[in-house]
């Protein structure tokens, strides 16, 4: 028995899981925090009796490490199809195979071919989901999110720091975004209200309040979003107001254009930071691309 992933909610409890960014593996516990909910976990199906999967949802507070149990699900929702694809374990097949008499010390890891089935995963980047709403295609509908699901879909991104794959993810959900920042088309005209009431735009609206110099700490009383979180979406707001220095894509040096893809800048938001153009950006995203393969700044 043995524990597959630790994902993380990006918001706070009142918002579904299907509603919320996740991350794995988690970011902001303690080692300490960690192996106490994986005891807890592990303890809980022990308890229960479960052959083959099971997730545990926990409501954590890390000012006084007090916690509750959400749900134990013992099947494979939509959190196990990620915990899965964001490992690289496959968990249904061994699921299948526990529930046909295997014990885990038989079975390969169909995965890595060499491993057997109880070896923890161990992740040396980081996943971020990001649900996908189609709200836009309702006429009257609520967007504010809460306990009950909304969400059609989600989209997963992988990167080898937080804040390059919020950025991938966020331009893959398909509502013609290229990143956190970069984004001409959206405006909230009541920051206060929009951080503190969830919706499916919410994660734009911190942008834009970091944009206009509303501190990480201001962001969290209102949203109750983890600041290490909120640091991370700084950094990359800091780091395009770094690229704005430059006046000339062919200026920009070897290790600023290495840092902004390390923040999972893409070279579309690199042009559009240095040179602003605005329109078709065609030219000027094939010249950074150019310039990046010049320097040899691959993925």
């Amino acid at each position: 028995c043995f524990t597959v992933a630790s994902m993380e909610n990006f918001d706070p409890l009142g918002i579904h899981t299907g509603e919320s960014i996740v991350i794995a593996p988690s970011q902001t516990l303690t080692n300490k925090e960690y192996h106490k909910l994986r005891e807890l976990a592990i303890r809980i199906i022990r308890h229960i009796g479960i052959v083959g999967e099971c997730n545990v949802q926990y409501a954590f507070d890390p000012e006084s490490e007090d916690y509750r149990v959400i749900e134990v699900n013992a099947r494979l929702s939509r959190s196990s199809a990620l915990a899965s694809k964001a490992t690289g374990y496959p968990l249904a097949f061994v699921a299948a195979k526990l529930g046909l008499g295997y014990g885990l010390f038989d079975l390969k890891n169909s995965v890595t071919k060499t491993t057997s089935a109880f070896f923890e995963p161990a992740l040396d980047y980081v996943v971020c989901k990001i649900p996908r709403w189609d709200l836009g295609k309702f006429h009257g509908v609520d967007r504010e999110l809460g306990s009950s699901m909304k969400s059609v879909g989600e989209v997963m991104a992988i990167g080898r720091t937080f804040e390059e794959a919020i950025q991938k993810g966020l331009r893959m959900i398909g509502q013609g975004m290229h990143g956190f920042v970069g984004n001409n088309d959206i405006h909230f005209d009541n920051l206060d209200e929009e951080l503190a009431n969830p919706t499916d735009l919410r994660i734009f609206a911190v942008a834009q309040a970091l944009e206009q110099g509303y501190s990480v700490d201001k962001i969290h009383e209102l949203s109750k979003i983890t600041r290490w979180f909120l640091e991370g979406l700084k950094n990359i707001v800091d780091y395009a107001n770094v690229l704005k220095g430059y006046n000339k894509i062919e200026d920009l040096p070897e290790d600023v254009l290495k840092e902004a893809k390390r923040l999972g800048f893409s070279d579309f938001q690199i042009a559009r930071y240095v040179e602003n153009p605005e329109g078709n950006m065609e030219k000027e995203n094939i010249r950074v691309r150019n310039l990046r393969k010049k320097m040899g700044i691959l993925p």
